[in-house]
């Protein structure tokens, strides 16, 4: 197909396209913050409604930030497209170059909290149907938007919604997931799948109040206690040491090991990107590559407890608390380690140190590299920048994939607007110009090579059904 017209149209509206990002980028959609929320609500439906989409909000729960439904085409198969219009809190601000909230653009790249994770590749797609229904007479395939307002904080509102909406989600034939970058090379990353998320925290109370330090010989201290506690729970190499946990972790098959090969990966690049002198468990090459795309992880977010203010306070803490995250694989549901979690704790004599879930816990999440979806994204990649992507098995980080895709059947992948430097969730966030049009355009190769793949699919589907089974040797 001839997108010349179609990457004519982008180039001659840029500018519009950008006008729409930073109006987008100007809101404060923090959560907790309603009325920024609700600003964001009104401005993704009118950005929708500028390219003919059809939009509604839908609140499951009238105290959470709406669920957003796009529909647009009429015929061909329906191709889900997932993205967030919640933004996480801009602090420190004293780190950030340019005020958060107040879009700058400063030498081809535009800074601005949200902007790359997740406002970017909400616009670009939106963008995209625009400029096809400029240029063309129709769209070749059914596609059914997703933006939801807690995806920072992970809410229990989209959780809400798929309860009330299975049929309909698994209506899609696959669906494009909400982020995606280009790495050190240029070239762009397609995901084809994310690590399931557990967060919780551990409070230890060892005493009714704060004791002399004098008595450290005879007083609990809580912090020592919950540093015991922690301590079984993970090994100096980084590896999971909860009991039931490690039996239960999906060893990588052949086939996914072979995914790792061609990934343009160097350790000592990793390394000093992160300013560390050695990873966890002194791993390299495909030994750190594996616990990247298959491993899991158990990560102390933060301590607290006693004193810690300036000078000194010779106290025995009575309390103490940590919160932690795990990453997940499959077979490791969030609510089967919480689980595994208390009896180990329990088993070691600590079952007076309470465990509490956090809201917003994921499954973990893989699609097929043969699925339509992610073929469709590498042609897709390929015919604009003429550069092959890079393929990774799972995303190292988590978000509900599984609950509104693959628990219904419909495989995901994602590709997007950033790029490595984009400094997401941190201050100085930014995107590049140059991958903003790109990924309108992206999207738009996507809208054709999608239709073709997944009829594809469906007749391999169809072959497969109508042979007969083959004879035993």
């Amino acid at each position: 197909m001839d997108f010349s017209a179609f990457d004519a149209y982008i180039e001659a509206h840029i500018e519009d396209a950008l006008a729409d990002l930073i109006a987008l980028c100007r809101i404060p959609s923090v959560e907790g913050r309603k009325e920024a929320l609700g600003e964001a609500v009104a401005k993704v439906r009118e950005l929708a409604a500028s390219a003919g989409i059809a939009a509604q909000s839908v609140a499951p729960r009238a105290d959470r930030p709406p669920i957003i439904t796009g529909e647009v085409g009429d015929t061909g198969p329906l191709l889900m497209v997932y993205n967030h219009y919640d933004v996480q809190p801009e602090d420190p601000l004293d780190a950030w170059e340019t005020p958060p909230f107040e879009p700058t653009l400063r030498g081809g790249h535009l800074y601005a909290r949200g902007v790359a994770d997740n406002k970017v590749n909400l616009v670009a797609r939106i963008f995209a149907v625009r400029a096809w229904n400029a240029v063309y007479a129709a769209l070749p395939l059914r596609l059914r938007f997703i933006w939801e307002g807690e995806e920072e904080s992970g809410g229990e509102q989209l959780a809400a919604f798929v309860d009330a909406r299975h049929e309909w989600i698994g209506e899609a034939e696959g669906c494009l997931w909400e982020s995606g970058y280009r790495d050190d090379s240029g070239a762009p990353v397609i995901s084809l799948g994310v690590k399931g998320l557990l967060c919780l925290e551990l409070r230890c109370k060892t005493a009714s109040s704060d004791a002399h330090s004098g008595q450290g010989g005879l007083i609990p201290n809580a912090i020592w206690r919950l540093i015991n506690a922690l301590n079984t729970m993970r090994a100096p190499d980084g590896t999971v040491t909860i009991d039931g946990f490690q039996e239960r972790v999906v060893i990588p098959s052949t086939a996914d090991l072979a995914l790792l090969d061609p990934l343009p990966w160097s350790a000592e690049e990793y390394r000093e990107r992160y300013g560390v002198d050695m990873l966890v468990g002194g791993r390299t090459g495909t030994e750190a590559l594996k616990v990247l795309f298959f491993g899991t992880s158990c990560t102390i977010n933060g301590i607290s407890g006693g004193f810690e203010g300036e000078g000194t306070k010779t106290v025995i803490p009575a309390t103490a608390r940590a919160k932690l995250d795990l990453r997940l694989v499959p077979n490791l549901q969030p609510a089967l380690v919480l689980d595994l979690i208390r009896t180990h704790l329990a088993r070691r004599g600590y079952e007076d140190i309470e465990v509490i879930p956090f809201e917003g816990n994921t499954m973990p999440a893989r699609t097929s590299p043969e699925s339509a979806i992610a073929k469709a994204a590498v042609e897709a990649l390929y015919a604009v920048g003429g550069v092959a992507p890079i393929v990774y098995p799972i995303s190292p980080g988590s978000g509900p994939m599984y609950e509104l895709c693959q628990a219904h059947g419909v495989p995901a992948a994602n590709f997007g607007c950033g790029w490595s430097g984009s400094h997401v969730h941190a201050p100085n966030e930014n995107i590049r110009v140059s991958d903003f049009v790109e990924g309108i355009k992206a999207f738009g190769r996507l809208i054709e090579a999608f239709p073709r793949h997944a009829a594809s699919t469906r007749n391999e589907r169809a072959t497969a059904s109508d042979s007969p089974p083959a004879l035993r040797q």
